[in-house]
């Protein structure tokens, strides 16, 4: 692009270029799959090694008094809240993302018990839907799951709707939604609004009190940085806690758990959400993740969010139309989250080559090829350096090899 400004130069004028520094990345790789599992902060091994030999090791039981390891689901939990627009007290770290939505649609329909509906996108992630569908399972099919086109989901909530679940960013193409309209329109027709903020917390701005929402869930190994499995969240805004009562209702969310009383009594506030014992290893290299996302600006984070996909979408531009790619992510950089996502015949064997090259990237099924950009670490460079990568593997056929057709249990 005649003009253009170079990917260096871009890198050099970045202000959020210190923050690659801080990660642990491995020479030689080009990693575009933060979206699915974050590089590991350089700070979580001697964090979760200071766990594991001094408070366990030494502390013993007595940590969770003297290392806050009792409060530690309610402390990382504040910290996320300020990710994602939310207040103190109304997010907990705990569980996963598939428990904490079964326990946002339950809370949910807790509040709205003359409604038999809940509604979602088809399409949307497989563990939202398939927690619909057991929850509906469960009930003897007194609550049914809906499940629309995602341009027909605001059309069909009725006065039968208790609760609209939707993902804020959409695992597969990276199409962001817009959750104030979205949950006024819910609200208008007497609904809840329950958000999955699993490919939008820490990717881009998040407003959950400005929206109203009702509820959120999300993971914490994606663009939080918390490592594998590590614990994912739920919000519950304030002027619903004393309401909604816990489906899952575990000796960690009773008012006393320490009391050991037969009969359960909800905790107050958002420590009713809590189920069992906190996972403090995971909480404690999440902790550092989120940590670090706090220092950033999250307007700048986003600026350069949108710049990298725009780079990427006009680099992939020529390669796109001599090798049959379409992109299937928004073309508005606006519309779009922190990923960039393409469709192809071939996408798998596609994506292992490039994955063999040092470009590591991910497929989803039935065929697109998804590419995280994560601010904090992703560089301009990496963008340009991936595209001639994927052009290389097209020009010179090198994804049509038989072991790059050999599906493995993890796309």
């Amino acid at each position: 692009m005649e003009g253009a400004v170079s990917p260096a130069a871009m890198d050099a004028a970045d202000p959020l270029r210190h923050f690659r520094d801080r990660f642990a990345l491995p020479d030689g790789v080009i990693y575009l799959d933060g979206n699915s599992l974050g590089c590991l902060p350089k700070a979580t091994p001697d964090r979760v090694a200071e766990v594991v030999q001094t408070e366990w090791g030494k502390g013993l039981i007595g940590s969770w008094n003297s290392a806050g390891w009792v409060d530690a689901s309610q402390r990382v939990g504040d910290k996320i809240a300020r990710v994602i627009g939310a207040g103190a007290g109304e997010v907990v770290a705990c569980d996963s993302t598939s428990v904490n939505v079964f326990k946002a649609l339950c809370a949910a329909i807790s509040l709205n018990p003359d409604r038999s509906t809940i509604l979602s996108e088809r399409g949307n992630f497989p563990t939202d839907i398939y927690m619909m569908q057991g929850l509906e399972a469960l009930t003897g099919r007194r609550i049914t799951a809906r499940f629309v086109d995602g341009a027909d989901v605001v059309s069909a909530i009725d006065d039968d709707t208790a609760a609209v679940l939707l993902t804020q960013v959409h695992y597969r193409s990276g199409a962001v939604r817009d959750m104030a309209s979205t949950t006024a329109a819910a609200h208008a027709r007497g609904a809840l609004a329950i958000w999955d903020l699993s490919h939008s917390a820490g990717a881009i701005p998040v407003a959950l009190n400005d929206a109203r929402a009702d509820f959120a869930v999300g993971c914490g190994y994606k663009f939080l940085n918390g490592g594998p499995g590590a614990p994912g969240y739920i919000f519950v805004a304030r002027r619903h806690q004393e309401a909604a009562m816990p489906a899952l209702s575990g000796w960690f969310g009773h008012a006393r758990p320490f009391d050991f009383e037969d009969r359960y009594e909800p905790a107050p506030g958002i420590a009713r959400f809590l189920v069992g014992t906190p996972p403090i290893l995971g909480l404690a290299a999440l902790e550092v993740g989120v940590d670090l996302m706090l220092e950033a600006d999250m307007a700048a984070l986003r600026v350069k969010s949108m710049a990298l996909g725009q780079l990427f979408v006009e680099t992939m531009e020529p390669v796109a139309a001599r090798h049959r790619f379409t992109l299937v992510s928004p073309g508005d950089p606006a519309e779009r989250g922190s990923q960039i996502s393409y469709a192809h015949p071939q996408a798998y064997p596609i994506v292992q080559a490039l994955i063999a090259r040092g470009v590591v990237g991910d497929f989803r099924a039935p065929d697109v090829l998804r590419f995280g950009l994560t601010p904090l670490y992703t560089s301009f460079a990496d963008v340009e350096a991936a595209v001639r990568a994927i052009a290389a593997v097209m020009d010179e056929g090198a994804w049509d090899a038989p072991e790059y057709r050999e599906r493995a249990a993890v796309t």
